[in-house]
């Protein structure tokens, strides 16, 4: 329960005002047959007028103090609540952005259902606290409210109050592990959800929109079944609190009529203590319903847990940006997954072409120029500017060397939004980077919904092309940028590329299969078995290398 107790402390100011008055509150609620049994016994039965007037008003101030500390406790507690969730959203976002990466294990999807739903669940834990604490002190006063009637009713409750408890704690280890099985297939089906909308357009165009929806009913299927098990437990744990409570109660009133009728007890005590065993119900429910609080906010703070003490999926270096050097970046026999004693250089000024293997060559080589990768996972050094990668800072990298993936992301908004995502830069540079990606036919102030979904795969591919070349960054790496646009279009992007970064200060790596982006190239370097095999140009290796001819005519 670390994020139940990291969530007392952080809100404890609050916590405390909030169970403070809930108390105070359950205090009046409880003194209010009491004070009803009084006014029979000593103003009603005497016919005394004055008392009768005195007791009202006490009665009146007696409501006043029950409703308006229920008002700012409950305030006051909803609010622990919604900002604890507030802080646990950010931490979890924090984390899931953070470029070091963490090994939780969760797929997007999952990572959305931890913010949207079990930081929710996880808080609930303190308002089980309050509850707790105010459900306690309500039987505690009923309690000794009834002691001063007649001992043996209060005595019985302290008994029976908590050997109710006891029994229905029993099923709290069964209400965790169905609050969790449910959390994780919620969870397990968002994230198919997310995946299956991500790769639509793909499904769609394969025709296996069908099937996906059945994937997605199945794991549907699922959930609803641990939500309905869980639901049931719950649903059993309720009834049984009921049933309890309310023999609880006949024996607490049966109790007070016999001695009422031996003479033991007045007629204002009766009513007090009928009044009494009618309120306990109230605060034994309460604790019944903490139960389930608490079961569902344990499980759910595990997975918050899970998400927050993941460790980091790189541990990077601290230095800073180091000074550009003749090879701005050097793989140095490296092997990581299919790459094998991979030996490549990119000099300053220069754009070198890399024709990768096979697809995951390809990806891997982004993975390591990212610095997503640990270092122990791979063999070799990689330096940028001659410094070893695993040394710089990730903001250092990320100053340096920009990765733009094959796979788009556009986000909501302007084009001219999506293009200037640092927000420094004016239409000028825009409008040339739109250009140097041949994206002149989309307007800038068009509106882009989620994921670019009302642009063709070409123009999101320029748009994100556009993107990079108007960052500027020192070293840029593109993997496929022009695999959705035609020959004559490509060939353009191919030629006003090479302009737009020809020259010092500037260097360029292009992971692509396309013949007028590997003639745009300086230089051409060819992969297979996950070392280079060949280079050159691309006019000199389509003359004297026929593998090389073979892969670039697929």
């Amino acid at each position: 329960m670390t994020v139940l107790r990291r969530a007392l402390r952080r809100q404890r100011g609050r916590i405390t005002a909030s169970v403070a008055l809930v108390c105070l509150h359950q205090t009046a609620e409880a003194m209010v047959p009491v004070a009803i049994g009084l006014i029979i016994d000593r103003a009603v039965a005497t016919s005394d007028t004055p008392a009768l007037l005195i007791a009202l008003a006490a009665l009146a101030g007696l409501f006043t103090v029950l409703a308006l500390a229920w008002r700012f406790g409950s305030r006051l507690g909803n609010a622990a609540v919604e900002r604890e969730a507030h802080l646990l959203r950010v931490e979890i976002a924090g984390r899931a952005l953070d470029p070091r990466g963490q090994r939780s294990g969760m797929r997007d999807g999952e990572l959305l259902s931890v913010v949207a739903s079990d930081t929710e669940q996880a808080v609930q834990g303190i308002r089980a606290v309050a509850f707790l604490a105010a459900a306690s002190t309500a039987i505690t006063v009923s309690a000794v409210a009834l002691i001063v009637v007649e001992p043996l009713l209060g005595v019985g409750v302290l008994i029976g109050v908590p050997l109710v408890v006891l029994g229905l704690q029993s099923l709290a280890p069964l209400l965790t592990r169905r609050s969790e099985a449910q959390q994780a297939a919620l969870a397990a089906t968002t994230a198919l959800a997310v995946d299956l909308l991500s790769g639509l357009r793909v499904l769609r165009g394969l025709g296996a929109q069908h099937h996906a929806a059945g994937r997605y009913a199945e794991a549907s299927d699922r959930a609803l079944t641990d939500t309905l098990r869980a639901a049931t437990t719950k649903g059993v744990h309720l009834g049984l609190t009921t049933a309890v409570n309310g023999l609880l109660l006949a024996a607490v009133a049966g109790f007070a009529g016999w001695f009422a009728i031996q003479g033991r007890i007045t007629v204002g005590e009766l009513v007090a203590v009928v009044g009494l065993a009618q309120f306990i119900a109230e605060p034994v429910q309460l604790l019944g319903f903490c139960v389930q609080l608490l079961a569902a906010a344990r499980a759910s703070a595990g997975r918050v847990t899970r998400v927050l003490d993941a460790a980091p999926q790189v541990e990077p270096g601290t230095a800073g940006v180091p000074a550009p050097g003749p090879a701005r970046v050097e793989i140095d026999q490296v092997g990581y997954g299919e790459l094998d004693d991979l030996c490549l250089r990119l000099h300053d000024g220069e754009i070198l072409a890399v024709l990768a293997g096979s697809p995951r060559q390809a990806g891997e080589l982004l993975a390591l120029l990212t610095g997503g990768v640990p270092r122990a996972d791979y063999g070799g050094t990689v330096r940028i500017d001659g410094v070893p990668l695993e040394e710089l800072a990730l903001d250092t990298v990320r100053q340096v060397v920009l990765v733009e993936r094959h796979d788009v992301t556009l986000f909501a908004g302007t084009v001219r939004a999506n293009i200037a995502l640092r927000g420094d830069l004016d239409d000028v540079v825009v409008s040339a980077a739109v250009a140097n990606a041949a994206a002149e036919e989309v307007p800038l102030d068009q509106e882009l919904v989620e994921r670019g979904a009302n642009l063709s795969g070409g123009q999101r591919q320029r748009l994100a092309l556009a993107r990079a070349l108007a960052t500027d960054p020192p070293v840029l790496v593109l993997h496929d940028p022009t695999t959705a646009v035609d020959a004559v279009t490509e060939a353009l992007i191919a030629d006003r590329l090479a302009g737009a970064r020809n020259g010092a200060g500037r260097a360029t790596l292009m992971v692509t299969s396309s013949p007028a982006l590997l003639r745009a190239a300086h230089r051409v370097a060819m992969l297979d078995g996950g070392r280079v095999v060949a280079e050159g140009t691309h006019d000199q290796l389509v003359a004297s290398d026929e593998r090389y001819r073979a892969a670039v005519r697929r």
